[in-house]
This record gives structure tokens, sequence and C-alpha cells, in this order.
């Protein structure tokens, strides 16, 4: 009667275990991978809402840009306003959409779109709410 592994036995185990031990070095690899994905999303999303914050909407335009490795992009563009919107003798508002897009890595991309009301008054100052 034998009381140790055959070496059948041993090879068979140490398979096994260096399978076991590859797949969780690439789940692990994964994990860092998808980590730093999320991160560049949210470093994303930080500089699309800081575009949208400052954004003048009072005449049409592009903008681009780079911040580190984000190409960024802000479009300002014209939207007619309804006519039962414009009729009257109080201040006329004009509509822009405000369309931000910020891209990183090879085909990875953001895009914001806000709505914005400017309402220019009888003394020529204006004012402004955003619709998101």
């Amino acid at each position: 009667m034998s009381r140790g592994f055959t070496l059948l036995e041993v090879l068979v185990a140490m398979a096994i275990l260096s399978v076991a031990l590859v797949a969780m070095m690439q789940l692990s690899a994964q994990g860092l991978r998808l980590l730093r994905v999320s991160e560049d999303y949210q470093g994303a999303v930080r500089l699309a809402d800081r575009l949208a914050r400052t954004a003048e909407p009072d005449h049409e335009g592009v903008e681009t840009g780079q911040q580190g490795n984000l190409r960024w992009e802000r479009r300002v563009t014209a939207v007619p306003v309804p006519d039962e919107l414009t009729s009257g003798a109080g201040p006329q508002p004009r509509l822009y959409a405000v369309s931000i897009a910020v891209g990183w890595g090879v085909r990875r991309t953001l895009e914001l779109t806000s709505l914005r009301a400017v309402v220019l008054s009888s003394d020529g100052s204006k004012s402004e709410a955003a619709m998101r």
C-alpha cells in the first residue's frame, strides 16, 4: 500500500492550479482596465459639465480644444423659437442648443446637449435660463 501521490496525480494537480492562477491574473488585469476606463469617463463627464456651465450662448459657433488626453468640441446653434413664445410686446427669447462632445482613446466619446434660453430686455441686458 502506497502512502504518497503518483507522478500523474501531481501533474494533474499542478495543471489545475496553473489554470486557476492564470484565470485569476486575467480577472485582475481586466478589473484594472475597467478601472482606467471608468476614470477616463469620469474625467470626460467633469470636463463636459464644466464646458456646459461656462458656455456663453449669445451667438452661434464652434470651439475646440484639448485638456490632457481629452479632446473636446463645443457647438452652439440657434434653435427656432415657436411663434406662441414670440408674440407679444415683451422681451423676445432666443433659444440656443449647446452641444459638447468629449473624446478620448480610439473610439470613446461622451456627448452632452443642453438648451439655453437667452432673453434680451429692453435695456439690452440679457438673462439666461438653462434647460437640461
